[in-house]
């Protein structure tokens, strides 16, 4: 879903929420959510925050996964996840509002079996003490 300008954070929160839409209007009832955002992450983990600006999107978020279903939400580094990057890259050339992707994309079967096999590139952590 393409949302126009907002902030990275925004964007990840309404991922998730959209995301987590679609999977229970398909039917899915055990659902994994990875976020590569520890700030998206902590917002929807502490939904009561008074100085949330996105406790619309927060209510949203618990108010589906509130339903009866399974859904499981975890941080992993963005370098796991080359799936969704390679969407969010897609995702920069399409008109606003929803869009979808046929699943037989070579590239994005690609980035799926690569994901599922647990492989991922280096991470450079700099100390800053």
């Amino acid at each position: 879903m393409k949302l126009g300008i907002c902030s990275v954070t925004r964007a990840e929160l309404r991922a998730v929420v959209e995301g987590l839409q679609l999977a229970w209007d398909l039917g899915f009832r055990w659902v994994k959510v990875q976020l590569d955002s520890k700030c998206a992450l902590q917002i929807l983990q502490c939904p009561h925050r008074e100085d949330n600006r996105h406790s619309a999107v927060v209510a949203r978020f618990q108010a589906l996964i509130g339903r009866n279903w399974e859904v499981f939400v975890s941080h992993v580094y963005r370098e796991s996840n080359k799936c969704a990057d390679y969407l969010a890259s897609r995702g920069h050339h399409l008109p606003l509002g929803f869009s979808s992707f046929p699943v037989d994309d070579p590239t994005l079967v690609y980035w799926i079996l690569y994901d599922r096999q647990g492989l991922s590139e280096p991470r450079l952590v700099l100390n800053e003490g």
